[in-house]
């Protein structure tokens, strides 16, 4: 394990979990050191993206509803209404990706401090699954091959 392989996983986790769990897998990184690294990268994404958000959101709004109540008329705004922050906090890291599911909560009108922590729950959580998962899948493969 190399500190080349811990920056390259970190960069990875940045844009998706999906991306960098494998490629540590890959690279022969310790499954433990990748569920850190990779949950960090991806915390460090959906906090910027958080915190860059506010102003982002205003315009957005402006520009593709007009006002507030438009969005609440949209499909997405009533499953917003049904899950909330902690369905998305729990469900976005897999489905759109930490930036992406950082990015809709805030566009919802997700509180920050609320939105980063059940972000952050969701990271780590997927995180450890799918490096488990994929830690398991190799060691399978190899016994197969043995």
């Amino acid at each position: 394990m190399s500190l080349e392989a811990i920056i390259i996983i970190f960069t990875a986790s940045l844009v998706e979990l999906w991306l960098a769990i494998p490629l540590g897998l890959v690279m022969g990184v310790n499954p433990i050191i990748i569920t850190i690294v990779s949950s960090a990268g991806a915390i460090t994404a959906a906090i910027v993206v958080t915190i860059l958000g506010d102003n982002l959101r205003t315009r957005l709004l402006k520009w593709r509803y007009g006002d507030e109540n438009a969005l609440q008329e949209t499909r997405l705004y009533k499953v917003w209404n049904k899950y909330g922050v902690v369905g998305l906090g729990l469900l976005s890291p897999l489905i759109f990706g930490a930036p992406l599911g950082a990015a809709v909560g805030i566009g919802l009108g997700a509180q920050k401090n609320s939105l980063i922590i059940w972000m952050s729950i969701g990271i780590i959580l997927w995180s450890i699954g799918l490096t488990v998962a994929g830690s398991t899948g190799i060691l399978t493969l190899e016994q197969m091959i043995k």
